[in-house]
């Protein structure tokens, strides 16, 4: 079913958007927000080697670090530029404190108020950002010196690279909130977007310069992941864009005069994938955790572990079939628990109730909530395992080739190509939206202008 949004964005003419002004506006400022983080990628921090520290990366004894947060910082880690955290302790901040909206009653009264206390709770995501970024910079920092790529090592290079690496990560979530604010796109999504799509064409000739100048990657292989690929992204397509409409009837009301009022219907619009992008990158950051703070723990030619630990840590290696397993579980026990603070089905039946709002052949109120609950926790658990799927296959099938460097393989990954393909539906249907708001201004002009000439 087409909505009337849809049936009127398909009918634009080109003229249409260069007429919007604002629009364009808009996209300007976003373009240039997106360029100066790129150029953010390249600015090192101080007192860094990079050549040693580039040798370290590619020598495997970093524990992974290098090649799981490159794919999110756009190349940003082997640099190691002041980029280099990017975003990621802004979402892990953010992911934590909508956890504990629905457990702490504070922040649940906050949340109540409207707009207030909602910038109240930014606010509290911003503080708790500074403290998981002060936390990783630290543990970035003492990666350096135990790589030997620090020029100085000592307390002032670890306080001066905390001082960088938190600075650089709170400008970036200021940009993303700056984007959200004045752009196009949800700011923060636009950032990973951005590094990831800057590092691609990198990780496709890679994957192409293997299959011409060795047996690494055949080229049957390189068919299957061509054809995989596009699969995947019409999945997605679909699947993003899919909902499941429930029909919501208001009743008709009588006014003065005799007049009625109200008794229309809409739809509750519920997606198949109500949680996004977020499980999988919340999954991805957990198992980053241990092969990170590995070599912070131990010294760089890995003294000091256990047996069971080296086993331990090996087995969590980029597509290891432990891996690639807690991978998908993770996904699908964070989008099982993410989801309900996303859409609070007792709210929603509240909201209806109160605007005089019911679901046919259901009484409103607590019925109204089972029910909602009842159809989110279907759609769920479809919406779950097609992001297992997504984000899981692809890397199951490149990590059967031990050619593919881990780097490539996960910028042409699920979780990649889900960010992609999502990032840019969510960015497309906001320009539509955009469209269609000037498209019904020129139209309430025109119809003023006519009142007024009738006049």
């Amino acid at each position: 079913m087409v909505s009337a949004a849809e049936q009127l964005a398909q009918n634009f003419r080109p003229g249409t958007f260069f007429k919007a002004k604002e629009l364009q506006q808009r996209l300007l400022f976003t373009l240039g927000i997106l360029v100066i983080y790129r150029l953010g990628t390249y600015i090192p921090v101080p007192g860094v080697d990079l050549g040693m520290f580039e040798s370290f990366l590619s020598s495997g004894t970093s524990g992974g670090f290098g090649d799981r947060l490159n794919m999110f910082s756009g190349g940003a880690v082997e640099r190691m530029a002041i980029f280099a955290l990017n975003v990621m302790p802004y979402i892990s901040a953010s992911i934590i404190m909508t956890l504990m909206k629905g457990s702490v009653p504070s922040l649940k009264e906050l949340d109540k108020e409207g707009q207030q206390g909602r910038q109240q709770i930014n606010q509290y995501t911003r503080y708790l950002t500074l403290v998981l970024a002060a936390f990783q910079a630290f543990g970035v920092a003492k990666l350096i010196e135990k790589s030997g790529a620090a020029i100085d090592p000592g307390v002032f290079f670890q306080t001066s690279t905390v001082i960088t690496l938190v600075g650089g990560t709170m400008f970036l979530m200021w940009l993303g909130e700056q984007i959200t604010a004045r752009g196009v796109g949800n700011g923060v999504s636009l950032i990973i977007f951005a590094g990831i799509v800057a590092e691609l064409p990198r990780a496709i000739f890679q994957v192409f310069s293997l299959n011409s100048s060795s047996s690494v990657v055949s080229t049957q292989l390189l068919i299957f992941l061509i054809v995989m690929f596009i699969a995947l992204s019409m999945l997605i397509v679909y699947v993003e864009r899919a909902q499941r409409r429930l029909l919501v009837q208001y009743p008709k009301r009588q006014m003065a005069r005799g007049r009625q009022f109200g008794g229309e219907s809409s739809f509750m619009p519920l997606k198949l994938n109500t949680a996004g992008v977020i499980p999988p990158i919340f999954a991805s950051s957990l198992l980053i955790l241990p092969t990170t703070l590995a070599p912070l723990m131990l010294g760089q030619d890995g003294s000091g572990a256990s047996g069971v630990a080296t086993t331990l840590l090996a087995a969590l290696g980029y597509g290891q079939p432990i891996y690639l397993a807690l991978y998908a579980l993770l996904i699908v026990f964070f989008c099982y628990f993410y989801v309900p603070y996303v859409f609070k089905p007792d709210d929603v039946a509240d909201n209806l109730r109160k605007n005089g709002g019911f679901l046919p052949g259901i009484r409103p109120g607590a019925r109204t909530a089972d029910y909602l609950s009842y159809v989110l926790s279907r759609l769920t658990f479809i919406g779950a395992f097609y992001v297992a799927f997504v984000c899981v296959v692809p890397e199951l099938v490149i990590a059967q080739n031990d050619g593919i460097p881990p780097s490539v393989a996960m910028l042409i990954g699920g979780m990649s190509l889900l960010i992609i393909v999502s990032v840019t539906l969510d960015t497309v249907a906001q320009i539509q939206s955009h469209l269609i708001a000037h498209q019904y201004e020129g139209l309430i002009k025109k119809s003023r202008m006519r009142r007024r000439a009738k006049k």
